[in-house]
């Protein structure tokens, strides 16, 4: 059985997808770029702007899930440009716990809005008995 997550703490899907789905004491934690909330615009064109709002909305979408940033067990980084790999390590740092999550970071060749960067993940969470 699956559960869509949804929270008016992250964007809203801005396509035909949920902001998570959990099924089996795993969640899929759909791609987050650095939507406010508020008003669905990108906080910046700053990186560290984005990336800050990012981990934000991912933890406000895992907090929905009954989890936190501290059950994910993988994310996928999408970058614009792998010269961003290091602020990427040096923020990531900041939001999530160690030990940190298994992770892949690509270079791709654009993202929604016009976003910088875009990370999506997986969560495991303890099933409510």
């Amino acid at each position: 059985m699956k559960q869509t997550i949804s929270t008016s703490t992250a964007p809203a899907a801005i396509g035909t997808y949920s902001q998570a789905v959990a099924a089996a004491g795993t969640v899929y934690l759909s791609g987050q770029i650095g939507l406010d909330p508020d008003s669905m615009e990108l906080v910046g064109d700053n990186l560290e702007l984005q990336l800050h709002q990012v981990f934000r909305n991912l933890a406000a979408v895992c907090t929905a899930a009954g989890g936190s940033l501290a059950d994910v067990v993988k994310l996928n980084v999408y970058l614009l440009s792998m010269d961003d790999f290091a602020t990427v390590n040096k923020i990531m740092a900041e939001h999530m716990p160690k030990p940190y999550p298994a992770r892949a970071a690509v270079a791709v060749s654009g993202l929604p809005k016009g976003a910088l960067i875009e990370i999506d993940g997986v969560m495991h969470v303890q099933q409510q008995q």
